[in-house]
């Protein structure tokens, strides 16, 4: 991977969105591009992200929705060829300067992805399995964290009697909330999701988006969605992306009854995508 970005120091930071500064993000992208080869993905893409609140990222296929949600963790680092230039800050640290601890990165910023995918191991295992690595718990404190974050997920009551059971065994809902849970246990800062209703059935998305809605002020959630339903539900903010760029960003009430350009609009009223 090259990284063209320089290394920026914390006092040059500054929110990219003066007219949302109430709401100045966690997250935040000042002019970033990302590469795959000699295709340009993500284009000057400037946009903050609201500590605790629900931002969704909606676009039609290719548009670079899960490109960016994937830089914010530097997911996009595992594949060869990639170049950024840019800055993509968390915490008001360029995550793209040098010496960067990507382990502790990916720990602050957990994220599931749009088919469930739990380990090969028991349920208890899987939530369990990044306190281990990240040795955050053990014991009794282990058991706790796992019953907590299963909890928290709404998933407690229906495999606590099955705790050492393999997690294929569960349905595909069961095993989302499941890959969320191990997500929840490390407590990050910022969760992304990345289509994460997309491969289930109406009741199992509708469980997962009233499952989002509790993390409003407890978590900075992303989320990409191809459903402009979904976003208008559960987010608070709203971002639009065509062809790399983002067109549109903004309280999602103002995106969806007020968009900023054309583009947006016949988006929204299903007239491509």
């Amino acid at each position: 991977m090259v990284i063209e970005s320089a290394e920026t120091e914390i006092n040059n930071y500054q929110c990219c969105d003066r007219d949302l500064a109430a709401d100045c993000g966690i997250v935040e992208a000042h002019d970033f591009n990302l590469w795959y080869g000699d295709v340009h993905a993500l284009v000057d893409v400037s946009l903050h992200f609201p500590e605790k609140k629900i931002t969704a990222i909606m676009g039609p296929s290719g548009c670079g929705k899960s490109t960016l949600l994937r830089s914010i963790n530097r997911m996009n680092d595992l594949i060869p060829g990639i170049k950024t230039k840019g800055q993509m800050f968390f915490d008001e640290q360029n995550i793209y300067s040098k010496g960067v601890d990507i382990y502790s990165l990916r720990r602050r910023i957990g994220m599931v992805f749009q088919r469930p995918n739990p380990f090969p191991k028991s349920i208890y295992d899987n939530v369990a399995y990044g306190l281990r690595i990240h040795k955050l718990a053990k014991g009794e404190e282990l058991d706790n964290r796992v019953e907590t974050a299963l909890k928290s997920v709404n998933l407690w009551d229906e495999v606590s009697d099955r705790l050492n059971k393999n997690a294929f065994d569960l349905s595909g809902g069961q095993q989302q909330r499941l890959c969320i849970a191990r997500a929840l246990a490390v407590q990050p800062e910022v969760l992304l999701l990345d289509e994460p209703t997309s491969a289930l059935d109406p009741v199992s998305s509708a469980k997962i988006e009233e499952l989002l809605k509790t993390f409003i002020g407890q978590f900075t959630v992303i989320i990409v969605t191809h459903n402009v339903g979904q976003a208008a539900r559960i987010s608070d903010y709203t971002a639009f992306m065509m062809l790399g760029k983002l067109e549109d960003f903004g309280l999602t009430n103002q995106v969806f009854t007020n968009p900023k350009n054309e583009l947006t609009e016949k988006y929204l009223t299903g007239k491509f995508g």
